[in-house]
Formats: structure tokens, sequence, C-alpha cells
């Protein structure tokens, strides 16, 4: 366990005053009750600290770098960048579920892998920098990890909900509804993961991932806004628009 933990503070380039913190932050609730004898308890109060720390964090930032936006506009490019599939997206980048502590069920179901989960983990590794190295160096941590790309959702306004925007755009310029399609779902009826694809025509645009098909649909047309004028160009490349 230790070794998996330093291993893990390697990838982050982090020197941690208490390892046990990130360790915590590392268990999941499942593998506490496989192991009710683990000394640091699972990761949800962490979480639930981490999920402060980011709120406030992302908060400051937006206020000092967005003057001339709105309070309801920051609040919007807060939850962009806050959101479950934002958050998963920036913990897989990290492989933060292979250093993950989980029972042998969860794992076996995929759990290193979901979103929520993830995303949850997440918030809980910010709760433990914050703890561990106060509020400036979990700044640091939120700016180079997430921050990062609020400027890709500012200027594309990814805020928005992205099958409105995606509909909106696509019937606007290429005069077509797109439709949404289950690609696969995986897992027992109780904990499924869905994948959904966005078909503009025939074609399929966009591909996501979620808990939900709705949330799945979501994510496909995330995954179909950032990639559109790219495939536009390609597959209707007598479109003037």
């Amino acid at each position: 366990m230790d070794q998996q933990v330093n291993e893990f503070i390697n990838k982050l380039e982090l020197s941690f005053n208490s390892p046990e913190l990130l360790k915590e932050a590392l268990t999941h609730r499942s593998y506490v009750n496989e192991n009710p004898n683990t000394p640091n308890g699972h990761n949800e109060r962490l979480e639930f600290l981490g999920d402060a720390v980011l709120e406030l964090a992302t908060t400051q930032m937006l206020f000092n770098d967005y003057p001339n936006f709105p309070e309801g506009d920051l609040t919007s490019f807060r939850a962009a960048l806050v959101r479950t599939e934002s958050l998963a997206e920036e913990a897989l980048k990290l492989e933060l579920g292979k250093y993950l502590f989980m029972s042998n069920g969860e794992e076996a179901t995929g759990g290193r892998d979901r979103q929520y989960i993830l995303a949850n983990s997440m918030e809980a590794l910010i709760g433990s920098i914050y703890l561990d190295q106060g509020f400036d160096s979990a700044l640091l941590f939120i700016k180079e990890k997430i921050y990062y790309k609020v400027q890709n959702i500012v200027d594309n306004r990814l805020d928005i909900d992205a099958k409105s925007k995606l509909q909106e755009l696509s019937q606007e310029q290429l005069k077509i509804t797109p439709t949404y399609t289950l690609i696969s779902d995986e897992g027992p009826d109780h904990n499924k993961t869905f994948t959904m694809g966005v078909l503009i025509g025939e074609t399929i645009f966009g591909k996501g991932n979620g808990e939900s098909k709705q949330n799945a649909e979501q994510v496909a047309a995330s995954d179909a806004l950032e990639n559109w004028q790219e495939l536009v160009d390609k597959h209707f490349p007598t479109n003037n628009a």
C-alpha cells in the first residue's frame, strides 16, 4: 500500500508532509468495507473538504481573471469546470484510478474507470493537498490540472447545455437535427455505464460515457462540439458555413 502511495506522489511531483493523508484520499469506501481495520479510513470526508476548496479556488480565479463577466456567467463557467465529467477527465490524465484502493468487487465492475468515483477521488486529492500543504498549494494544483481549460470553455461557451448548443449549431449550419444512439452499456443493472453516440446525418460526430443515457448524451455532444469544424470540413465539404 505504501509503495503504491509513494509511486503516486512521484507521479504528482509533490512532496507530502503526511503521506497518510494521500493514502486516505486514495481509499474508496468499498476497500474499508472489505478491510475494516484500515487505519486511515475512506476518502469521503476529504472529498467533502476538497469540493469546498475547489469551489473557492475556481471562484477566486474566475473573479480575478474575468472582471467583465456578470455573476451568472461566472457561475456557469465554474459549474462547467468542476462538473463530474470535467474532473473525471483530469483524473484519467493522472491515471488516478490506477492508484485507488477499492474492493475486488468494485474493481471487477469497472470502478477504476467510473466517472463519479474518479471525480470524487479528485476532490479528495485536492482536500489532502490542502490539509497537507495549505490553500496556495491546492490553488496551484487546481490551476495546473483543472483551471487551465477555462479559456476554451469561455471562448466556446462550453458551459451552455451541450445538447442544446449542438442542436442549434447543427441546424443553423447543416440544417440537420442531431440524433443519439446507444453504442453499449456495461455493468449490472444497478450500476451501468452507458456509451452514447451523437449522429449528424449518418455520421457519428461524438461519443460519451455516463452513469445514465442522458449524461452520456451530454458528454457525446460536448465531444462533437470540441471537434465540430474539423468534422464538418471532413464529412460535409460542400457546406459553406
